[in-house]
């Protein structure tokens, strides 16, 4: 067996502080391969850019930047870079910042790791939950050594990893739960402003409110100081309520 091959991308943008810490640690045992936005694209959801052609720029050894999303720069690697070597793992990450409960639904860092389960490689979606100076080498190590047990153990077609990681300094990441997606509810969600010439324009931001009565979910864990580790599905159909429906032979 060679050289392990590892595709690493985010949201956070090609420079990020976080993308570079993990490309220093799990350098230490596989080639690496970093595609990732040339800006931030957070909340990109899993979005492709089709109105206008992409550019891509060279970075440094093995390093690219697309002008696109984090799934263009997903898919641009596979289908262009990467067409003979498929990597054996896909990481999107360090993000700045949590992906938690619902948020995975708008978040670029899980969509690039979406885009990597969709075409077939195991994949991890990481993220710190402290935006602000964050130190991500802990975190890198910790990503490091479970990046080393998906190449050694595999994941089951169509699930991806996402981890969230609670900021302990330069402290060592040892303890970690496996859990479910949590509930995120945002409020004052839209601001109304005027512009300097007297209209109205509107920004999306908000603070979420954190639900920790459940003992088993994502937001829980950190809150406690816990690595969460949920597993995610892509197939999203409800297959409870499919047979349920089929059972009853529906008419309309």
């Amino acid at each position: 067996m060679g050289k392990i091959l590892v595709l690493l991308s985010n949201d956070d943008g090609v420079a990020a502080p976080g993308l570079a810490a993990l490309r220093k640690e799990i350098s230490r045992f596989a080639r690496v391969i970093v595609v990732a936005p040339e800006a931030n694209q957070s909340a990109a959801s899993h979005s492709l850019t089709l109105q206008r052609p992409l550019r891509v720029r060279d970075a440094g050894p093995d390093q690219f930047a697309i002008d696109g999303t984090p799934t263009d720069a997903v898919t641009w690697a596979f289908h262009k870079l990467l067409v003979k070597d498929k990597p054996d793992l896909v990481i999107s990450g360090i993000n700045a910042g949590a992906n938690l409960g619902d948020d995975v639904t708008y978040s670029g860092t899980v969509a690039a790791a979406i885009e990597g389960t969709l075409l077939g490689v195991p994949s991890i979606a990481a993220s710190l939950v402290d935006e602000n100076g964050a130190d991500f080498r802990a975190s890198a190590r910790f990503i490091s050594r479970l990046a080393r047990w998906v190449c050694r153990q595999g994941m089951p077609e169509g699930t991806l990893l996402n981890v969230n990681l609670p900021n302990n300094g330069a402290a060592p990441l040892r303890e970690f739960a496996f859990t479910r997606l949590g509930k995120r509810t945002y409020h004052d969600i839209i601001y109304d402003k005027v512009d300097p010439r007297g209209k109205e324009y509107f920004w999306i931001a908000g603070e979420p409110t954190t639900d920790l009565t459940a003992t088993d979910t994502d937001m829980r864990a950190v809150a406690d100081g816990l690595v969460s580790i949920t597993p995610l599905k892509i197939d999203m159909t409800d297959h409870d309520l499919l047979k349920r429906l089929r059972e009853k032979k529906i008419k309309i």
